[in-house]
């Protein structure tokens, strides 16, 4: 068999990265659930139909077939297609169990998504997502749009990574604009303005005039509108300022101001009233979210997310929600690129239990048995040889420390292979420091 080449965008971690993976998972896991959101996993497929009316990203939706049709045709298999986020199947799931569920629901989901986009540093085709969404029947209370930043912050600051800052803005602030202004394509003119951090000011005028049938000065208004961005409320002055007027566009400043008094009430710092957050996909009605990491800004967003109404509905009953996702791959892979996240070992392991032949590996796995029970990962010596290459196989492992099963009657010895200390040890008692039981996250 020839060595086989690397598919790109689909990343697979080493073993001490993929520990750091699931220590990050579980510091966000804990904090969702003491928001009292619960666990729940959805089906990695869903029916084209429903992915292709999501917008933008439809381009990039894996469609699923089978390499050999049955004699009775495919089944149907070549309608779906793997999911590209978590709030479509969270949808369809909300509308398919509403009657199983009490409302306002609250979830958090911890899953892989694929996306058929074009690889880059932080960008995969295949990846993680933590999302949190809650939903309710008919109406929405605005303030869990302000619990959602404040759920993000604590998730990421409990991680060992660079601070964060979580951008807002409402998507009614932009369509009121739009329809004070007079533009009357705001659905173009919004996917447009998304793209204002990618191509710059004076292509996304071009694109407003091309797609969205914007004047000059209509252009003009929605660039300083755009330019727009506090810590606080005040951004609410400055839309004003602007002269343009619209229900919609009071709403969503009125909203938004709610959103940016909670966070700078909770969490000073956290967040920021950035008006040029749009997000391109179709489904947000209102308040939206992009969170940049401090130094790694040129990558664009690591967690995101917003309000969306008219995402699930049946009949005359609809089912509004707000959700913001972390996109762990992508916030793993830019860390791990820069060399700023290690592990102190890259095995669980904390003790090896030596093997002075093969016939005493039962008495060895008895005093393995005793460590584990106790909680402490130990495994015993793959083979017999000289103590010295047990050692050694230790250190290349980064296994700290060595047991010794006593000889005649003898007391065990436990060695830490670091200092080389090396003391009596019982199987029933003794532990090592707690810095050392587990790998340490750095």
């Amino acid at each position: 068999m020839s060595k086989p080449t690397p598919i790109s965008g689909f990343p697979e971690w080493t073993p001490g990265q993929r520990m750091i993976e699931q220590f990050v998972l579980d510091k966000i896991r804990n904090t969702f659930e003491l928001y009292g959101f619960a666990p729940l996993e959805t089906r990695s497929v869903e029916p084209l139909d429903q992915l292709l009316r999501k917008g933008e990203t439809s381009k990039e939706v894996y469609v699923i077939r089978r390499l050999h049709a049955d004699a009775e045709g495919s089944g149907g298999d070549d309608q779906l297609g793997l999911h590209f986020d978590l709030t479509v199947p969270f949808a369809r799931y909300v509308l398919e169990n509403a009657g199983k569920l009490t409302f306002p629901f609250r979830r958090y989901q911890i899953q892989k998504v694929w996306r058929g986009e074009r690889p880059q540093e932080g960008r995969y085709r295949e990846f993680v997502q933590a999302d949190i969404d809650i939903v309710d029947r008919d109406t929405l209370a605005p303030h869990h749009e302000g619990e959602m930043p404040l759920v993000i912050g604590d998730a990421l600051r409990a991680l060992p990574i660079p601070p964060v800052t979580i951008q807002v803005n409402n998507r009614k602030i932009w369509e009121g604009f739009f329809r004070g202004i007079g533009v009357t394509d705001p659905e173009a003119a919004l996917r447009t303005v998304d793209k204002l951090d990618k191509i710059g000011p004076a292509k996304v005028a071009e694109l407003l005039a091309e797609t969205a049938g914007a004047s000059e000065a209509q252009a003009k208004a929605c660039l300083s509108l755009a330019e727009i961005s506090a810590p606080d409320p005040s951004f609410a002055d400055a839309v004003r300022a602007l002269g343009v007027s619209d229900p919609l566009l009071d709403e969503g400043i009125d909203e938004l101001v709610g959103v940016v008094q909670t966070a700078a009430e909770h969490a000073p710092g956290l967040c920021v009233a950035d008006l040029r957050i749009a997000r391109g996909l179709d489904y947000y009605t209102g308040t939206v979210y992009e969170t940049q990491l401090r130094g790694y800004e040129r990558f664009g967003s690591i967690c995101s997310g917003g309000r969306y109404d008219n995402l699930a509905s049946a009949g005359a009953t609809s089912y509004p929600g707000v959700g913001i996702s972390i996109g762990v791959t992508r916030l793993l892979g830019l860390l791990f690129g820069a060399g700023e996240l290690s592990v102190s070992r890259s095995v669980p392991t904390c003790v090896l239990v030596a093997l002075a032949d093969e016939e005493h590996r039962p008495a060895s796995g008895r005093i393995a048995s005793a460590l584990r029970r106790r909680g402490i990962a130990t495994e015993v010596s793959p083979s017999a040889a000289k103590f010295g290459k047990q050692i050694r196989y230790a250190e290349r492992r980064g296994i700290p420390y060595v047991w010794f099963p006593g000889a005649d009657g003898a007391p065990d010895e436990v060695k830490d292979i670091r200092s080389g200390e090396q003391v009596t040890a019982d199987a029933e008692e003794w532990a090592p420091p707690r810095q050392d039981l587990k790998p340490a996250i750095g």
